[in-house]
Formats: C-alpha cells, structure tokens, sequence
C-alpha cells in the first residue's frame, strides 16, 4: 500500500508536465486572386469574391482570432469575416512561423490564418507530425483550406479541403 501511495504525487507531477493545449481548430488560407501587377497588389474580382465565400464558410466556425500578414492582398482576403464577428485582423510576420505556431497553440477558440503560396504550406506542415507534408502551392491554386485540429493532447491532424467540401 505504501508503494501505491508513493506512486500518486508522481503520477499528478507526470500529468501535470504532458503537453496540453485547448482544443480548437485553426483554418490556414493562401490570400484569394490577386490583380497581377504591382509588388502589394489588391484582390481581383475572383478574389473579392472568393473572400466573402471564406466568410460565409467560416462565420459559424467560432472564429475567435484572424492573423494576417501585412498586405493588401492578405488583409483583404480576411476582412469580410473580421466585419461579419467583430474581430481585428492581428498582423504576423511570415519568416517567423515559429512564433506563429507557439501563438496559435496558446490562444483559446478557433482561428483563421491567411498567407501566401509559399507559406501556407510550411505552416500546415508544422501540425502534420509523422504524417505526409503538404507541398507549396502553386501560383494559380487558391481553393484551398488546411484546416488543424489541435487536440488536448498537444497532437494535431491536418486536412487540406477545398472550398467546395463547406
């Protein structure tokens, strides 16, 4: 009986030290179709369009954060589901993914993250674990929506959707 009673504060102090992290989901976006000139080009028709497609998508998702590096083109693309929940587009540095990540798991609620071609892949993969990673994008691809599910458990699973699966 003395061994089992030993046992318990070193269990609590095992339990205690697990990674864990409040359950959500992350939504991960490349930016919608940009106008093809300019080094911080704005949204094209298609893109505005496709922009306002995202919110309707994820207004009922409980979005509690949107992060958004700082361009137009960016910026816009989240701007409708700011507008439809009340939030404020939290700027984010893309060459640093790590601070990003360790932001994203200490935030509570869900959240929308929206980069580039060359970025939102990178930052999927930092959830997929042991599992295949996801290539860049190419330039013409912006359907897609990686959406990860971070588990108590510190674990997380990534899957990349297309507009039309909402």
């Amino acid at each position: 009986m003395k061994n089992f009673l030993f046992l318990i504060p070193l269990f609590l102090l095992l339990a205690a030290c697990s990674p864990k992290q409040e359950p959500k989901t992350v939504y991960i976006v490349r930016h919608a179709e940009k106008i093809l000139e300019g080094d911080d080009p704005s949204l094209s028709v298609a893109g505005t369009a496709r922009s306002k497609k995202l919110a309707q998508i994820l207004e009922q998702k409980e979005i509690q954060h949107i992060f958004s590096t700082n361009t137009i083109r960016t910026k816009t693309t989240a701007q409708p589901l700011a507008d439809a929940i009340g939030l404020t587009i939290e700027i984010y540095d893309a060459k640093n993914h790590d601070d990003l990540v360790r932001e994203l798991r200490e935030r509570t609620g869900n959240i929308l993250v929206v980069g580039h071609s060359n970025t939102v892949n990178h930052l999927a993969n930092y959830f997929v674990g042991s599992g295949e990673e996801y290539p860049e994008l190419q330039d013409i691809e912006y359907n897609f929506i990686f959406e990860v599910e971070l588990k108590e458990d510190g674990s997380s699973e990534v899957v990349r959707k297309v507009f039309k699966d909402f």
